[in-house]
């Protein structure tokens, strides 16, 4: 407004009415300059292309005071310089020593109010720790880790414990866990008692536990789902360790650096702080397998099959008896890898038409003990795909080909006087071109009933001529090493695969005469030819990793790709990990250490006392190129974890002050000015 009533100052006394010319015009140009003026005093808002707001809220005051001592009041008031929001407060924001009974936790302008409905404890520091709750009301900028204490005793407690918390099994940071410490060192503690002290870890996985009184702590993680503070469901994600620690301070100095711009530094200035340490725990949060059984749910998507879902597998099948049809041989049985799904194809069309099958199932359940019991259940499988609809469909189907033929017949063009029967046609996965250590599968929609591989032909291409190569058809066995539940495998009854040596820069021709293969229900397959080209090796990169650090344990490292999904993987042999016809691309890498040497990264378990395999990622992206030897040493615990995980694969991202930052620096780069400011 300051620059409006300098505008119309100089507007006034630059007009000719005020002269003595043109009295009228001169207050007509008046009131239109005055309504412009008005208009775009209006306009409050940031012009396009201007500069975000990156301050966060600031506190410049409470009652009572933060780090107050001798506090009888159970309402907070804190006080900020700008108007605020609080987002999602029920979740974020903590208070320590735990509430029985939830705080009631609001915002209104530029203020926080907190009441404490529990009765306060004598002689107690609290502490409400808002984490990332609280931001500006224009930007969105949070204040970040904000913390206020007081004590209703005659001192207040100032010890802190910080550290990260991540994800065990793809170090992610793991945003909104509680993170608490116990005084006690007993394991049980975690089960039957709340936390002591507890903070919630923000976007970054980090947490601060602060207002802890000197002493000896476990401490925990937690993603509480029932509000207890302790963990009392296996559904919880969790994190322990033994470690003791022992919180403590010291006097230290840290580097403060001040920039010109995002590339010259301005002034690095020496400042003094009180450190609180331990200030490195890294805590690996982990989800353990959830091992009780109970039946979910049945379901018959298509007609010709039923699946069966448990929530966790089992050695012993379960026992299926027919209420209104014979059970006798009346399924071929496929039970998934681990045996918590199986699915029931019916041999018999007759069952296929039937829209609803009566069963009785006896099968293994856990009671409330723990144990594996018997249960008998009758169930009614509908299928959502009934006999009169599916008849609909064909006679629709039939009508759609008898006015095709009629058009034919019409335009003089030769027409087919019988409908052609489908024909069984697999998916073949090897697409045009094929790696050397890979193989050629066979997907097909139903089981197969014949598999005759004579009718199955691989030919090589050497120079102009075609030879007959030795090759394997079977289908494909699924099967982890170890596992007590399915250990011989599951062999599929869809999938096969085509194995032979693949010889790079060959071209291949995979033919499959007619009637090679037929399905449980009469379908045949027609003659097949499919083209396939390995790539040859000057296409390919290599890597290699050389990981000495852990030659006396078993270890596997997997190649991923840039959605952090492994597209290989390999065991390290004396101290080394080879991938080799390595697509050229991006890749990215981490190994997890195999304890049980079954091949795949096992979780952990609390009351077995079994932390999470140790899993640790190379820090560094990693640039295959053709004709490329890529040859890296990695020091798996050269870094913590939590500082591990590149960048561009972590998922859990920056908060939106830095994505401020980022517009604020590309607005000064087109102005060519220094930023930051």
């Amino acid at each position: 407004m300051n620059i409006f009533k300098n505008l119309l100052y100089r507007t006034i006394t630059s007009l000719p009415s005020l002269r003595g010319r043109g009295k009228g015009v001169g207050l007509a140009g008046l009131l239109c300059v005055f309504l412009l003026l008005l208009a775009s005093c209006a306009r409050m808002g940031r012009p396009d292309g201007g500069w975000y707001d990156e301050t966060p809220p600031r506190v410049i005051g409470a009652s009572p005071a933060d780090g107050g001592v001798n506090v009888t009041e159970k309402k907070v008031h804190i006080y900020f310089d700008e108007f605020i929001k609080l987002d999602n407060a029920t979740e974020k924001v903590v208070v320590s020593p735990p509430q029985l009974e939830q705080p009631e936790i609001k915002s209104t302008g530029k203020q926080i109010k907190v009441e404490l409905k529990d009765s306060l404890k004598a002689n107690t520091t609290y502490t409400i720790d808002f984490s990332d709750a609280i931001s500006d009301n224009n930007e969105g900028n949070p204040l970040g880790n904000y913390t206020y204490s007081f004590s209703t005793g005659d001192h207040i407690d100032t010890l802190e414990v910080s550290g990260h918390v991540v994800q065990a099994d793809n170090l992610e940071p793991v945003k909104g866990i509680l993170v608490g410490l116990y005084g006690e060192m007993e394991d049980s503690c975690f089960i039957k008692k709340p936390m002591l002290r507890v903070a919630r870890a923000d976007s970054r996985g980090k947490f601060i536990i602060r207002g802890v009184a000197p002493g000896n702590y476990r401490i925990y993680a937690l993603q509480d789902q029932d509000g207890d503070y302790r963990f009392s469901q296996k559904a919880e994600q969790i994190a322990f360790t033994h470690d003791s620690i022992k919180p403590s301070f010291c006097d230290a100095i840290r580097q403060d650096t001040t920039w010109i711009d995002s590339l010259h530094i301005k002034d690095i200035q020496r400042v003094g702080y009180t450190r609180f340490t331990p200030d490195d725990i890294v805590l690996r949060a982990f989800t353990e397998t959830l091992t009780d059984r109970y039946f979910l749910k049945a379901e018959r998507q298509q007609a010709d099959h039923f699946s069966i879902f448990f929530s966790y597998g089992d050695k012993q099948l379960p026992e299926i008896k027919g209420l209104n049809f014979n059970a006798d041989n009346a399924f071929l049985v496929q039970p998934s890898l681990h045996r918590d799904t199986i699915t029931y194809w019916l041999r018999d069309t007759m069952l296929v038409n039937q829209d609803t099958l009566n069963i009785q199932m006896k099968y293994m359940v856990t009671d409330s003990l723990g144990n594996l019991v018997s249960q008998t259940d009758t169930l009614s499988i509908l299928s959502k795909q009934p006999y009169e609809r599916r008849q609909k469909d064909l006679r629709k189907e039939i009508e759609n080909w008898q006015k095709q033929q009629d058009k034919k017949h019409k335009r003089g063009e030769p027409y087919d006087s019988i409908m052609k029967p489908k024909l069984l046609t697999p998916r073949i996965t090897s697409g045009s071109s094929l790696d050397p250590d890979r193989n050629v599968g066979f997907a097909f929609d139903r089981p197969l009933s014949v598999v005759d591989t004579s009718k199955i032909h691989l030919y090589a291409r050497q120079d102009t001529l075609w030879y007959t190569m030795p090759m394997r058809f079977r289908p494909v066995v699924q099967k982890i090493k170890g596992d007590t539940i399915n250990a011989e495998g599951v062999t599929s009854l869809l999938n096969y695969e085509l194995l032979a040596e693949w010889k790079p820069d060959t071209e291949y021709s995979i033919e499959a005469d007619s009637m090679a293969f037929v399905d449980i229900y009469g379908m045949v397959s027609p003659a097949i030819k499919e083209g396939v080209k390995v790539k040859s090796l000057d296409e390919y990169s290599s890597l290699i990793f050389t990981i000495p650090h852990f030659t006396d344990k078993p270890v596997v490292v997997e190649l991923l790709n840039q959605q952090d999904a492994a597209v290989k993987n390999t065991t390290v042999i004396d101290g080394t990990a080879q991938f080799f016809y390595v697509n050229p691309g991006t890749y990215y890498a981490r190994m997890f250490v195999d304890d049980n040497n079954n091949g795949i990264w096992d979780t952990g378990n609390y009351a077995a006392d079994r932390q999470p395999e140790f899993l640790y990622y190379y820090p560094e992206e990693i640039e295959c190129k053709a004709k490329w030897d890529v040859t890296l040493n990695w020091n798996p615990t050269a870094l913590p974890l939590n500082e591990q995980k590149p960048s561009k694969i972590v998922k859990q991202k920056a908060e939106q002050k830095q994505k401020l930052q980022q517009r604020n620096l590309k607005r000064a780069q087109q102005l060519g000015i220094p930023y930051p400011f």
